[in-house]
């Protein structure tokens, strides 16, 4: 804690010693992990004089983010100058025109959609985030503006996009898919006073913003579990000062690691030596050349890298550990100047302490559920293989 202290109370901070600090692990007291996550994921400036401009810079840009993008087309609002009949004149929702910004709006909704349906279902044993979040957007909560929340947008998307189902007697009966598929049960969030959001909703928007400013891979499934842990981190920063902008940095620093792991999530490039396909077999030509008697057996039983791999590899473990053991090994990935290549020897070391801790009949528990909890164990494991590269 200390050495962290020291560390961080430099003006420029010397960003081969922080790491190698969080290397082993990074103390969540004082804020410590969430400040040093920001410094690792290029998104603070290691020259501290220029922290009070930068964030105030960033922060001023989402909030712009904030007002072009999640605001429905068609809506009166005096901040963008326009009146309904101006827009009505000039656009209309059926509008054949592919630039009307109605048919946008309908585009963003099937993203939308996907991005609720894996947001309100993200950590479902943790109840943070279906909790009220302390620093709800009151730029869009504001009753004195006309932004509507995104989960009013997919509530009404949902109800708009009505099934119609006639019976033998030629009664129409009206449902909502969502209610048919029983997609969003009555009781399965708390509903939330007016003003209040929950953490969810925020993972949501910062979604959301992501795929818009990024149409050539928009929102994939799987992007969810990479943001949720770095929104949780801040949002849960003892630092009430950074705590309240948990938003806006979130969305930068997953930004800035997606601008590093997107091409995980780019089917196009799968095959390419960027992609997913390659990472996978380099998992295993990673564990042939560090347990080659392990190596022969997944190929004997005729066992694939992508079989696991891709999971553990695109969402960075994120669902192979509970959530504080997920941001403990981020601890080492985000300090590691080759993430990605050290998260390759991570999963070396997780397929060799499955088969000693499980024998002949390993390879299930892995597909299944990795069997081991332990990630200090897998991390010495991972820094051993590096060791001897």
């Amino acid at each position: 804690m200390k050495l962290f202290k020291v560390a961080l109370a430099e003006e420029k901070i010397n960003l081969k010693t922080l790491r190698e600090l969080c290397f082993n692990g990074i103390p969540f007291e004082g804020g410590i992990r969430a400040l040093c996550w920001k410094i690792l994921l290029n998104y603070l400036p290691v020259d501290q004089t220029q922290w009070e401009s930068f964030l105030k810079k960033q922060r001023e840009v989402y909030s712009q983010f904030l007002k072009e993008m999640i605001i429905q087309p068609g809506i009166a609002n005096a901040n963008l100058g326009l009146s309904r009949e101006d827009v009505t004149m000039e656009d209309h929702p059926l509008n054949p025109n592919p630039d009307s910004r109605w048919n946008t709006y309908f585009k963003d909704n099937e993203i939308l959609l996907q991005i609720d349906k894996d947001v309100r279902r993200l950590y479902p044993d943790m109840a943070f985030f279906q909790r009220p979040t302390e620093y709800p957007c009151q730029l869009i909560l504001d009753p004195q503006n006309d932004y509507e929340t995104l989960r009013r947008r997919v509530e009404q998307t949902t109800l708009k996009a009505q099934t119609v189902n006639c019976n033998r007697s030629g009664v129409t009966n009206v449902s909502s898919p969502g209610k048919a598929l029983n997609l969003y049960p009555s009781n399965e969030y708390e509903v939330l006073p007016n003003g209040s959001e929950a953490h969810w909703e925020v993972v949501e928007r910062i979604l959301f913003i992501y795929a818009k400013l990024n149409p050539g891979i928009a929102y994939v499934q799987g992007m969810n579990e990479i943001v949720g842990p770095i929104y949780y981190t801040f949002a849960t920063d003892p630092n009430s000062e950074w705590k309240e902008h948990a938003e806006a940095d979130t969305f930068f620093c997953f930004t800035n690691l997606m601008s590093e792991n997107r091409d995980n999530f780019i089917k196009s490039l799968d095959d390419s030596q960027c992609g997913i396909t390659y990472k996978m077999e380099s998992v295993y030509s990673m564990l042939k050349d560090k347990d080659m008697e392990l190596y022969l057996k997944l190929e004997e039983q005729n066992i694939k890298p992508q079989y696991f791999t891709f999971r553990w590899l695109t969402l960075l473990l994120s669902q192979e550990f509970l959530l504080p053991d997920v941001i403990r090994i981020w601890d080492t990935l985000f300090s590691d100047q080759d993430r990605f290549h050290f998260l390759i020897l991570v999963c070396c070391a997780m397929l060799i302490h499955a088969a000693d801790a499980t024998g002949i009949n390993w390879a299930g528990y892995v597909f299944q559920d990795y069997p081991i909890s332990d990630v200090h164990t897998i991390l010495t494991k991972a820094k051993d293989l590096q060791d001897t590269s």
